[in-house]
C-alpha cells in the first residue's frame, strides 16, 4: 500500500509516524521545524489521516506499507521517528530492513505486548450517529459521556469530517477488528537493528519502563533512553522544547 505522505524542506530524508488514532497531521509543528534541516515527510498509516483503509493492521504489513511508501518517493535510506504505535512500526522496519534506516527515534513506546486499551473509544466514535450537517460541537456533547477527557474527545474528533454528509477519517471497522494486533509486538526471530537509536520516554507515562530496557538492549543494541521530565505519553505536546532539543541533537550527532 502506498500511504498519504505530507513532504516539506530539503536535505537528508526524515520519516515521522504518528499513533494510533492520529495522523500527519500530529507532527505539524514539529515538521515545520525540522523541514529546516531536512526533508521531512509525515506519513497517515493505513486506515489513518487520508491514506486508504484496509484490513489488517499488523506490524509487519504496516512496516510494509511504509517501505513501499518511501520507495515511491526515493527516500530511503531515512532517519525514522515514531510515536506509539508509529514506534512499533517503525521499530519493525528497522528490525526487517535494517539497511532502510539510518537512525531510528522511538517515542514512548517500548518492544513488548501491551493491555488491552482504547476499546472503548473506538466504541463510541463507532457508535455516534453521523447525521447530515452534524457538528464537532455537536459531536462532542454526544460522545461526553462514554469520553469524558475534554482533550481526549477534541484529539479524536480531529478525525471527522462535518458538514452534510459527516465521516470518519478512519477506518474504524479495521481498527476495531485488529486491536489484538495493535497491542501486540511479533519480534521477528533473531532480529536486530544496530544503528543509532534513541527511546524517548515521558517521566509521566507508564509505556516505556526500567523492566523494559532489557527488551530495548537486545533488539537495538546502541539504544539510548532519554526521560523528558514532566511530560506525558504526547511527548511533543507536553515538552515541544525538550523534545525537539533531543530529538535534533540525536539528529545532527
Amino acid at each position: 500500500m502506498i500511504l498519504h505522505a505530507v513532504e516539506s524542506g530539503a536535505g537528508p530524508t526524515l520519516v515521522l509516524l504518528h499513533g494510533l488514532f492520529g495522523s500527519a497531521r500530529n507532527f505539524g509543528t514539529v515538521q515545520k521545524r525540522l523541514s529546516a534541516s531536512f526533508r521531512v515527510l509525515a506519513l497517515d498509516l493505513r486506515n489513518h489521516g487520508d491514506s486508504p483503509h484496509a484490513p489488517g493492521m499488523g506490524y509487519p504489513l504496516q512496516a510494509q506499507d511504509v517501505l513501499a511508501t518511501l520507495r515511491a518517493h526515493g527516500a530511503l535510506p531515512c532517519a525514522l521517528l515514531g510515536h506509539s504505535m508509529g514506534g512499533k512500526v517503525a521499530m519493525r522496519l528497522a528490525l526487517d530492513e535494517p539497511e532502510a534506516v539510518r537512525r531510528l527515534i522511538v517515542a514512548d513506546i517500548a518492544p513488548t505486548p501491551y493491555p488491552p486499551h482504547h476499546h472503548g473509544e473506538i466504541a463510541a466514535l463507532a457508535a455516534l450517529a453521523l447525521t447530515p450537517g452534524l457538528t464537532r460541537a455537536e459531536a462532542d456533547a454526544a460522545l461526553a459521556s462514554a469520553i469524558p477527557n475534554e482533550a481526549v474527545r477534541g484529539f479524536l474528533l480531529q478525525n471527522l469530517r462535518t458538514g452534510p454528509v459527516p465521516s470518519w477519517r478512519l477506518g474504524l471497522r479495521e481498527i476495531a477488528a485488529c486491536m489484538a494486533d495493535i497491542e501486540a509486538w511479533p519480534e521477528p526471530p533473531g532480529a536486530a537493528y544496530a544503528g543509532p537509536t534513541l527511546f524517548l520516554r515521558g517521566e509521566r507515562s507508564d509505556y516505556v519502563r526500567e523492566a523494559h530496557r532489557p527488551a530495548i538492549r537486545a533488539l537495538f543494541p546502541a539504544a539510548r533512553v532519554v526521560t523528558l521530565k514532566g511530560a506525558g505519553h504526547w511527548l511533543h505536546a507536553d515538552d515541544f522544547a525538550g523534545f525537539m532539543a533531543a530529538v535534533e541533537a540525536f539528529l545532527q550527532a
